[in-house]
């Protein structure tokens, strides 16, 4: 193989498309932009959604829900996790080494979702008032 022998792959080179350039070449006087109007004209476009100044889709259709964006700093632990964790203290350091919960989380809460039977100490951690019983009576901690 030489250098001067080398060429670009078959189809991956293509001549751009030349318009304007005389009615025998399919693209000219118009140059495929159609008859009069904006879209036919230099320098006239408008932005995207914009229906010739009829009230936009997205200004034509209702508002509806709403996300928060703190809900990326809360996070919920589960009775069953709890209990596969095997901890006697637990606080939310030790729920993010264990990736229970994500690094930018501020606030968890432990919901009743399963069974717990090992008492647990909770530190800096609430929980649903099911919860709290199923917890208690395990013999565990809230503080």
């Amino acid at each position: 193989m030489e250098l001067n022998g080398i060429k670009p792959a078959e189809g991956a080179k293509h001549a751009k498309r030349r318009v304007g350039r005389g009615i025998g070449s399919g693209l000219g006087k118009t140059a495929g932009r159609g008859h009069k109007g904006q879209k036919s004209r230099a320098g006239g476009y408008h932005k995207v959604g914009f229906e010739g100044g009829q009230m936009p889709l997205q200004r034509r259709l209702p508002k509806r829900g709403f996300k928060s964006l703190l809900l990326k700093f809360n996070a919920e632990v589960t009775l069953t996790a709890l209990e596969q964790l095997g901890l006697a203290e637990v606080d939310l350091l030790t729920l993010k080494t264990a990736g229970l919960v994500g690094q930018l989380v501020k606030n968890v809460k432990v919901i009743k979702s399963g069974a717990l039977t090992k008492a647990v100490k909770l530190n800096g951690i609430v929980a649903t008032a099911g919860a709290k019983t199923v917890i208690e009576a395990a013999g565990g901690v809230i503080a």
